[in-house]
């Protein structure tokens, strides 16, 4: 479609299951909020054929957003600080739908963001670190 140039509004969504499920809600979600899809972007891992996450990408008409820059860094910091509440979910935060059982989960310290994206490129364990002597090469 092609359209006068004017402001436009951008939208990214990243999903962290990618499947056909996942991408058919977000995608009937967001068109029906007035969103127009303009493209997505899979994030590989070289252990599988299958996406790791997945980033859509909408636009619509319309003067971008006002950014509050101070909150948004004060979210940020107590994220860095607490971790995400999707990572807090995914240490077993969450409570169970029959709240009457309650059970003790063990603290579990949520990854940071630098942790994450290291898990993701397969960096998740750290190269070990070599001791002892030296040989040199004999002459």
């Amino acid at each position: 479609m092609v359209r006068a140039p004017g402001p436009l509004q951008y939208k990214v969504v990243e999903l962290s299951t990618v499947d056909e499920g996942a991408l058919e809600r977000t995608l009937n979600e967001w068109t029906g909020k007035g969103w127009n899809l303009d493209g997505v972007q899979f994030a590989m891992r070289e252990s599988s054929k299958r996406p790791a996450m997945a980033f859509i990408f909408f636009t619509r008409e319309g003067e971008a957003a006002q950014h509050d820059e101070a909150g948004a860094r004060e979210r940020l910091q107590r994220l860095s600080e607490t971790g995400s509440p999707t990572a807090r979910l995914a240490a077993g935060y969450a409570s169970h739908a029959d709240e009457q059982s309650q059970t003790v989960v063990p603290f579990v310290h949520p990854l940071s963001a630098h942790e994450r994206l290291a898990r993701l490129a397969g960096l998740d364990e750290p190269e070990a670190r070599e001791e002892g002597l030296t040989l040199e090469p004999e002459e």
